[in-house]
């Protein structure tokens, strides 16, 4: 997989423009000053936690007796199931009232950006090549800094855009997700019947 791909599919996984209605619900009560700043402070706790998952991954499996075409399937079977919600949309909402009146880590850092799909994308590339750590990092950091950025504009993309069309990107971005989670489990399953074979 090329940089370009991996941050594409870290990209997608994300979400910034699913994210979008969530986080202008979460910010609703806050002056648009203090929204930059949690904002920044979220996007940079996600980071951090994904990093983590980036180079603690190959150790986790390892630790668990974890075969990386196991995780590979499974990792294509959860993406498969978020690109689904991302389509078929449930009628759960935003995560209730923020405690504090503004959100700390919860739901915002985690799982909102650095959600469980995120996390596991993240580990399966560190398990497969660890050689292509610096790649992997550059990847990650792309999407991170263009879901920032999106996140940033948030209000300004809602205005111009519209409800509909950030709902008809997200469905199509849940249509990717869908396929590349499709490819990621029968390159696993190539994977598993080449080495059982």
């Amino acid at each position: 997989m090329t940089i370009t791909a991996a941050a594409l599919l870290l990209f997608f996984i994300l979400d910034p423009l699913g994210n979008i209605p969530v986080l202008l619900s979460l910010f609703k009560g806050l002056p648009a000053a203090r929204q930059r700043k949690v904002l920044m402070r979220e996007l940079l706790i996600a980071l951090v936690v994904l990093m983590l998952f980036l180079w603690g991954g190959q150790y986790a499996l390892e630790l668990m007796h974890l075969r990386q075409e196991s995780v590979s399937i499974a990792g294509g079977i959860v993406l498969f199931l978020i690109g689904l919600r991302m389509i078929f949309p449930t009628s759960e909402g935003v995560m209730g009232d923020v405690p504090g009146g503004e959100p700390f880590v919860v739901p915002l850092a985690i799982p909102m950006i650095a959600g469980p799909s995120g996390m596991a994308a993240v580990m399966l590339l560190g398990s497969q090549e660890p050689d292509r750590m610096g790649d992997w990092m550059l990847a990650l950091t792309l999407a991170w800094g263009a879901t920032a950025l999106i996140l940033f504009s948030a209000t300004w993309l809602k205005k111009l855009l519209g409800t509909r069309v950030l709902t008809a990107v997200e469905r199509l971005m849940g249509m990717v997700i869908v396929a590349l989670s499709v490819q990621m489990f029968l390159d696993g399953i190539k994977s598993y019947l080449g080495s059982a074979g």
